[in-house]
């Protein structure tokens, strides 16, 4: 029995008990999770973003974890100690986390909270990291604290405090439990005031219907999160472990695009790289022979129905907007009846895409006689892969 448990397990950390939203670690243990213990992941709630690296690279029974991107930079900048990139890999760029920056009605703007009392999560925490590089580049000086969010939302309501910091993937649940007529709204994050690792986002109305009124989105800024993993050498018995994982992870994860997962999976594109960092081995080789790898050394890589719903997975929104609506060209051509192929649910759009390959390779000669994509058509299927 103690064979069969162990057999597929693999340790994934994430978050902090102050973590507002474990949501989406807790999609990787049950969406990738198999019979018969081939694989199982386990989920291992952290202690903050900074302390959960090290529990990756040292830490008995952690092999992944999941990273905010600018926790890696920060690393990168002051690495604990010398040559921490030969133990820490990674093996995907994830989804975008939004920065929700939550006041009481008399401050205006995040200006205001300047000499007041501002909650930017616990220490070492990846929303206490990311809240003192922004109030630093902002060259706004607040006096912090250190509540646990839950802790921090009471006192915030009582006027203990002025503001708290959460980074979180929107529509997070917690902010969401907040009602109308308690006076909280969030503050616009200046995305034109930061430098790199930051990009901008908004807070909609859709996402916070009782904190945001329609017509007025809230600017922020959001930061990317990686699945980070320790470097287990090639034939051993952990790296076998891991390898089965992110071949599950990849191959599944239009399966996370689709309801009842987080909607955030749909931001993945795989292909995108991690600057500075190194990719894990078992990850770059299905990398390479899904032909997501940006640096040409797999142009003949082959593609079949399988393959299309990998390439499906690692286009982006937009990418895949773009690459429907040529398909929904074909569709309305061969018949009214799916005419509304931009709007099908994720499975439904995978199988009409294996169909649109098909129906390509007849009428076009997409493939040449041994199955590999001309330039014109990878550019097209794989166009996230530039990004």
């Amino acid at each position: 029995m103690r064979e069969t448990v162990n057999g597929g397990l693999v340790g994934i950390i994430s978050g902090s008990m102050d973590a507002t939203d474990l949501g989406k670690a807790t999609d990787l243990a049950i969406g990738l999770g198999t019979e018969g213990g081939r694989l199982r992941p386990l989920l291992i709630i952290g202690r903050g973003a900074l302390l959960n690296v090290t529990d990756i690279v040292f830490a008995r029974g952690i092999d992944i974890g999941i990273v905010q991107s600018d926790v890696l930079a920060a690393l990168k900048r002051d690495p604990p100690f010398p040559g921490i990139e030969n133990y820490l890999q990674y093996i995907s760029k994830l989804y975008d986390e939004e920065v929700h920056v939550l006041a009481g009605k008399e401050i205006n703007s995040i200006e205001d909270l300047a000499s007041k009392k501002v909650n930017f999560g616990m220490p070492d925490s990846g929303t206490h990291m990311t809240a003192d590089v922004i109030f630093e580049r902002l060259g706004i000086s607040v006096e912090t604290t250190s509540f646990p969010q839950p802790v921090a939302l009471e006192k915030l309501r009582r006027g203990e405090i002025s503001a708290l910091v959460c980074v979180v993937s929107k529509p997070d649940r917690w902010f969401r439990n907040i009602k109308s007529d308690e006076n909280l709204h969030f503050l616009s994050v200046p995305a034109n005031k930061l430098l790199e690792g930051y990009t901008p986002a908004s807070l909609q109305t859709d996402d916070y219907p009782d904190l945001i009124d329609p017509g007025h989105p809230v600017p922020t800024v959001a930061v990317g999160n990686v699945l980070a993993v320790y470097n287990w050498p090639t034939g051993t018995e952990r790296y076998r472990k891991v390898a089965r994982f992110v071949r599950a992870f990849f191959d599944r994860l239009h399966d996370l695009q689709s309801p009842p997962y987080h909607p955030k999976w749909r931001e993945i594109n795989v292909a995108v790289p991690v600057p500075g960092w190194t990719r894990f081995a078992a990850a770059q080789e299905w990398i390479r022979k899904a032909g997501l790898d940006t640096n040409g050394a797999t142009r003949n890589a082959r593609v079949n129905d399988s393959d299309a719903k990998r390439g499906m997975a690692a286009l982006g929104p937009q990418q895949r907007n773009a690459l429907f609506t040529e398909f929904t060209d074909y569709r309305k051509r061969q018949t009214d009846a799916t005419s509304s192929a931009g709007v099908l649910d994720p499975r439904r759009r995978d199988a009409l895409f294996a169909e649109f390959v098909a129906y390509q390779k007849r009428q076009t000669h997409v493939m040449n006689s041994t199955g590999v994509l001309d330039p014109r058509q990878r550019v097209a299927l794989f166009a996230a892969s530039a990004n």
